[in-house]
């Protein structure tokens, strides 16, 4: 373990927080007001997080194998653990839209487990770091709209729609980057089912 790891682990242990104050917010005695807030505070920590446990890796010459499989876990687990929370409450995400991201990083996790098992690494795309950071702005906007939502300046039907559509608009680059991925290791996943079909 190192400074690098921490901050990667307190995304993963914030996560939880999302749905816990989004879903229970009465329980804790949190207004509609603050809850965008308290929110997008969160999101900024988490997102921050990111950018300094990458930073930090680099500069103290910390970069590990432990890391490259942490920092993307830690980026699927916080989005779609606050995607998820917005198919609840007010927000009303289309399910549907969330097991496209879902999906898609078990697919993916599952194909380079699967081939690494096999002595085969898949180098990391960088549509895949471009998806972690549309869905990261997808989750911003819907936060931010939730101010002029809660302080009635906007309708209830306008806050959804826009929500939806820019959910829809990263769950159909998260669907293309499979793709993308797929095609881009497509001789290195042959190599390894090859490989695990000769042995």
């Amino acid at each position: 373990m190192n400074v690098a790891h921490y901050f990667t682990l307190l995304r993963i242990f914030l996560s939880p927080v999302f749905p816990i104050l989004y879903i229970g917010r009465e329980s804790f005695g949190i207004s509609l007001i603050w809850l965008p807030y308290i929110l997008l505070l969160l999101l900024l920590i988490c997102e921050f997080s990111d950018i300094f446990d990458g930073v930090i890796a680099r500069r103290r010459n910390e970069v590990s194998d432990l890391g490259k499989v942490l920092d993307p876990m830690a980026d699927s687990v916080t989005h779609i653990s606050l995607f998820l929370t917005f198919t609840q409450g007010f927000v009303q995400l289309p399910l549907l839209l969330v097991l496209v991201f879902l999906y898609r990083d078990l697919f993916i996790s599952t194909l380079r487990t699967l081939c690494a098992l096999r002595g085969v690494a898949l180098a990391a795309r960088f549509s895949g770091k471009m998806k972690a950071v549309l869905q990261a702005t997808v989750a911003f906007i819907i936060i931010l709209l939730m101010i002029p939502y809660t302080t009635g300046y906007i309708s209830l039907d306008l806050f959804q729609r826009v929500s939806i559509c820019a959910a829809a608009v990263a769950a159909i680059y998260t669907a293309i980057s499979i793709g993308d991925y797929v095609y881009a290791n497509w001789n290195f996943i042959k190599k390894a089912f090859l490989k695990s079909v000769s042995t």
